[in-house]
């Protein structure tokens, strides 16, 4: 799916102001005009962020954020606020949402969060990919190659490997040339790096 700034509001005419500044400004946008006609939208595959009015008829904005949460919805969102909802931003920006900006906002600045808010869904979706592409290679790996890997990232030489578990200096070499193929690398030290901090 396309990413785009999901905006949600139940003000026809701030809705309808926000999607031209947006698009006039290169942001893809969809807009809806309550929580409700959102959620009855919503993939898990959507990508982009969430603009979210606090207070909507039906569904509000923390509300509809709560549900999301629950679901596992990954977007930032970012609240849009009139003076006396602060509070209730604040308590939603503990809860993870990406920002709130008071109404009336500034254009450019909102913009500028969104863009943000754009980038960093990206970056989380190519890390969540990263991590799902190590988890299948590691998955890929034998018994026995998981075994070398082991002894490999100690700084182990062949030799000690092959001591340690009682096989041939050439059985060694092959787990260790099938282990750096299914892995990607192309030494000890590369190996290192990938799995710094996964395992």
């Amino acid at each position: 799916m396309t990413p785009c700034a999901h905006l949600i509001d139940d003000d026809d005419a701030i809705r309808d102001s926000l999607a031209w500044l947006l698009e006039s400004c290169g942001v893809a946008c969809r807009s809806y005009p309550s929580a409700e006609d959102f959620l009855a939208e919503w993939l898990p595959a959507c990508t982009g962020c969430i603009l979210l009015d606090i207070r909507m008829g039906g569904m509000s904005g923390p509300e509809l954020f709560d549900v999301l949460c629950e679901r596992g919805c990954r977007m930032p969102v970012i609240f849009l606020t009139g003076h006396g909802d602060v509070p209730m931003a604040v308590a939603a920006l503990k809860k993870g949402a990406f920002d709130f900006v008071e109404k009336p906002f500034n254009d450019n600045e909102l913009v500028d969060r969104v863009v943000e808010a754009l980038k960093l869904d990206a970056n989380q979706r190519l890390a969540a990919a990263d991590a799902d592409s190590l988890s299948a290679r590691l998955g890929s790996l034998t018994t026995r190659e998981r075994e070398v890997m082991e002894l490999v990232l100690a700084g182990k030489l062949n030799k000690l490997i092959a001591d340690e578990l009682q096989i041939s200096m050439r059985t060694v070499e092959v787990h260790r040339a099938n282990l750096f193929d299914k892995m990607g690398v192309r030494t000890a030290v590369e190996l290192a790096q990938l799995l710094a901090g996964k395992r």
